[in-house]
This record gives structure tokens, sequence and C-alpha cells, in this order.
């Protein structure tokens, strides 16, 4: 009987990080420290202005740093390390057409392949990541499913991805529910972008964040506007079916709620909900209009 859900991610990338600095150099970075062997950790590289430029789940398997990032963005990645290396003795590789990522849920158990396999770092719920070469066959003890059979899982319990939920170089770790999904370390050193976002954090002005949405029918396609009574409060994000996540200003979504007015996107009645691993609610008044 299979234990779980396995599901190769096509869309994945590897961007692999070796060398005697590669800890150092990382950490002065990202916006999470990198994990201990047979660990992982969620993080994103930023702008100087504090803004997302690639989010991705880094692995360490004993020997180097293996990032879990969208294959679109992988050379990209690559080459934005190699920018900030200078003198740092550590080697830059895109492994993306040699490494495969694969995600598995509804197990406990962790999936039994030919390469490391975690839980994954953001929600236990999530399950588990894993690496192994391109072409090696899916764990025996799993039930083998879909890349969309694994969104549906990660729709249902409203975390967002990057390159499909929010745009990089548009979005800060906070708007992107980062700062809820251990994404970010508030009590590190200095990194690239740190300012801005500890000043979110520490005046609380974040405003943009993603929720769950659900529809009596099935859910318009991403970036498409939810608007109150015409009034736009946010965009979709991924939907499956008639579950999805959104990117809404909590403010004005609050006064609409608290106003009894709809919610729609493209002629769809939308109802929204808070995760319930989130730590954040809606806000106690409305602010003015900016």
């Amino acid at each position: 009987m299979a234990q779980g859900k396995i599901a190769e991610l096509a869309r994945r990338g590897v961007v692999a990080v070796s060398g005697p600095d590669a800890e150092t150099f990382l950490n002065n970075l990202v916006t999470s420290d990198v994990p201990a062997a047979g660990a992982a950790a969620y993080g994103a590289l930023l702008s100087p202005q504090g803004k997302i430029l690639f989010d991705f789940i880094a692995f360490n398997d004993g020997t180097r740093f293996l990032f879990d990032l969208p294959r679109a963005n992988a050379a990209d990645f690559a080459k934005r390390l190699g920018f900030y290396r200078l003198r740092a003795k550590v080697e830059v590789a895109d492994l993306s057409e040699e490494r495969n990522l694969l995600a598995a849920w509804d197990s406990e158990t962790a999936p039994r392949v030919d390469g490391p396999a975690v839980r994954d770092p953001r929600l236990p719920a999530l399950g588990w990541r894993a690496i192994v070469p391109a072409g090696a066959d899916m764990a025996p003890d799993y039930e083998e499913a879909s890349e969309a059979g694994y969104d549906a899982h990660r729709i249902a319990l409203g975390i967002p991805e990057g390159g499909i939920d929010f745009a990089y170089g548009d979005t800060f770790p906070h708007d992107a529910d980062m700062d809820q999904l251990g994404g970010v370390d508030f009590r590190k050193g200095c990194y690239v972008g740190q300012e801005v976002v500890s000043r979110m954090e520490h005046r609380g002005t974040a405003r943009r964040r993603f929720v769950q949405v659900s529809g009596l029918t099935s859910l318009p396609p991403a970036s498409t506007a939810i608007s109150a009574a015409g009034r736009p409060i946010g965009a979709m994000g991924s939907s499956s079916g008639a579950a999805g996540i959104a990117e809404i200003r909590l403010d004005r979504a609050k006064e609409a709620l608290d106003g009894g007015v709809p919610l729609s996107a493209d002629g769809v009645a939308l109802s929204l909900a808070i995760p319930p691993w989130a730590r954040f609610g809606w806000p106690a008044t409305v602010t003015a209009d900016d």
C-alpha cells in the first residue's frame, strides 16, 4: 500500500554552491541561515531595495548546498551569485539538466529515493522535498502523482510560490508571507536588503498578504483582479478548481468584509480566509488609503 503521493516538479531547477567559504558567503547574502547537513531551509535573495529576486529551498547534502528554485531562473541565480563571489572560495554550478526535484506528501515517512529527501521547511503539512539524478525512479513506496496534483495540495494549504503567485523583483518577503513560513531570520546578521525587511517587520507595515480564497465555481486565472463593489483589493494567484490563493490588501478586504460588500473576480463570487498557519490577522482598524 502506498504511503503517500509523489510528483516530479519539472518546473524546478537546481543550483549547487560548494567550497570552503560557501556557508559564510551565502549567509551574507540570503534572508535565512543556510541549513545544517541533512536539513533544508526556505529563503530568498533580495534586491538592495528588499524585493525578492529569487526564492528557494536550500538543501545541505553534507558536501554542498543545493538550491531548489524555478528552472527558468536557475541560470540567472547562478550568475547573480557569481557577481557577489569576488574573492570568496566558492563554486557555483547550474545542475538543472542533471537533477530532478520531487515533492512528496500525505505521509510521515520520507520517500526512499536516490538523493537527499527533507521535510519541506515552509510547513510540515506540505510534506517532503527531494533532489534526485535526472531519470531516477520515483520512490517505490509512494503513489506517483502529477505536478498539478502537487499544486492542488499546495494551494489547499494556502502556500504561494514565486514566479506563479507573485512576480520576482516586485514583491517584498512580507507580501509573499515569507516571514510566516520561516523564510526570513530576523536574528541573523546583515544580508542584501535586510534594512528594508527589518523595518517592515518592526513597524508592522505589511499591508499585502496572501490568503486563501474560495468560490462556488472554478476560479479565474492568476493575475485576475479581485474587487469589492468595483474597488480593487487584490489579485488572484494560482487555483485548483474552486480553491485558490490571492494577494490582497488586508485593510481594503477588512473594510469590505465589515461592510458586507461582496467580493468577486471576473464575475465569480469569492470568500476569503486567513490560512490557519498564519500569525497575522485582519487589521483592527482600516488605515487611510494611499
